[in-house]
């Protein structure tokens, strides 16, 4: 008999009070903050999304600071762009995973 893999996530999830129009976010410390007004159906779906940015930190492929957004080694100014927006490289890979329309 043959035993699969095991797969445990012991990804820590917080519910916070976030600014406005924040749902969640991935962070450098392999947590995920959730906006505390959300569905829970709504809550899965954000889940789903950040923690596809927990995996590109994993890889070595986005990474951030206080002033700037790392991906593949390029180094974007945060102030020059709309966080969150659907076109930004990273965030293509992240919004397959929803199911949802609204994030």
């Amino acid at each position: 008999m043959k035993m699969g893999k095991l797969s445990m996530d012991n990804t820590p999830i917080y519910q916070i009070d976030e600014e406005d129009g924040v749902l969640g976010r991935a962070n450098n410390n392999g947590s995920i903050t959730l906006n505390k007004n959300l569905s829970p159906l709504e809550q899965e779906d954000v889940i789903r999304h950040e923690k596809v940015h927990l995996d590109q930190m994993k890889r070595g492929d986005l990474d951030y600071d206080d002033k700037y957004v790392y991906w593949k080694g390029k180094r974007m100014p945060r102030s020059k762009m709309d966080e969150g927006a659907k076109n930004l490289p990273w965030e293509k890979e992240a919004y397959k995973a929803n199911l949802l329309k609204t994030t």
